[in-house]
């Protein structure tokens, strides 16, 4: 779970803080920075490693350091909040099925319920990758790795997510146009996204969303400029991962070969470990065994992802993936 917020290291203790007389300096073209360290102990993300440092947390051969511009190797002694660094565990990576009325931060100054607070006890410390925000749900990917966090977040890495989204309203081809063709909402730029509408239902419209950017709010701000109100966002895949069968508060590991290069894992097909947990049973849990918190089929207006049923050779219905005739 994740750490306790601990006070910062008062300025006297820093000034106080002797180098040890046998620690060298650390040669800036050896070793690692600091923050990429911190990260693969599972301390915090990239980011939230360097401003740790800058606040006094982190000691580097007896030192207290304040800027993240320092390598280190091995050799150096480097203590979090007073305590050794744990040794680097191999990168793991969950499937998690965030609920909605959940928000996707350690710590919500609002008193908000996190998804963090819901993750099993016996998960390792753990960061997300990207964020869904408090009224989506779906596919979640966590980390124990900073490294894998980061380099996952980054566009470079050109992974599409995918989305299942109930809009109000009746939208046509001409509607879903400017969002097919890039907008720009408040003069921020969003990128063209693919968007296929599979469904009208009543005052409703199911559409699959797909992007490959990562901006706060990005498929409901799209959907608002087009005169459309989404009252349902569900992501159902992140890369190459799926939401699959998972029910809400569901956590699914991946198998550690898919996980050793992150950046090398766009054509794999991971095979995740089947061993789902489940949030205890309360606001955002559900009891071991018991249905999902939503009814339907996985076509629009039902079971989020869930796939349709497709053909097979000769345009035969085809049965349920698995299945054998008898």
């Amino acid at each position: 779970m994740t750490d306790k917020k601990r006070p910062p290291v008062p300025k006297s203790a820093r000034k106080l803080a002797p180098k040890r007389p046998d620690a060298a300096p650390t040669d800036p073209s050896k070793g690692d920075r600091i923050a990429k360290v911190l990260a693969r102990a599972g301390v915090a993300s990239r980011r939230e490693a360097e401003r740790m440092i800058e606040v006094g947390r982190v000691t580097v051969n007896g030192t207290v350091i304040d800027s993240p511009a320092l390598n280190v190797t091995p050799k150096d002694e480097i203590l979090f909040d007073g305590a050794p660094l744990a040794e680097p565990e191999p990168p793991r990576m969950w499937l998690y099925y965030k609920p909605i009325g959940l928000v996707t931060t350690e710590r919500d100054e609002k008193g908000r319920d996190t998804v963090f607070n819901n993750l099993p006890d016996d998960l390792p410390r753990v960061m997300s990758v990207g964020r869904l925000d408090l009224n989506s749900e779906g596919l979640l990917l966590l980390t124990n790795d900073g490294e894998v966090k980061r380099k996952l977040e980054l566009p470079s890495t050109g992974w599409s997510r995918k989305y299942r989204v109930r809009v109000n309203g009746r939208p046509t081809e001409d509607t879903l146009a400017p969002v097919r063709k890039g907008l720009t909402i408040d003069g921020e730029r969003f990128q063209p996204m693919a968007v296929s509408l599979d469904r009208q239902q009543g005052a409703n419209a199911w559409l699959t969303v797909t992007l490959r950017e990562g901006k706060n709010r990005e498929v409901r701000r799209a959907m608002e400029a087009v005169g459309l109100t989404v009252n349902r966002l569900l992501r159902v895949s992140y890369g190459p991962f799926q939401l699959g069968e998972l029910k809400p508060g569901e956590v699914e590991e991946i198998r550690q070969r898919v996980v050793r290069d992150p950046l090398g894992m766009e054509d794999a097909k991971p095979t995740p470990v089947r061993t789902r947990k489940e949030i205890p049973r309360g606001k955002h849990g559900s009891k071991p065994g018991a249905k999902p918190a939503f009814k339907g089929t996985g076509r629009p207006g039902g079971k989020p992802g869930q796939r349709p049923a497709g053909k097979g050779p000769g345009g035969k219905p085809q049965g349920r993936p698995g299945s054998r005739k008898k």
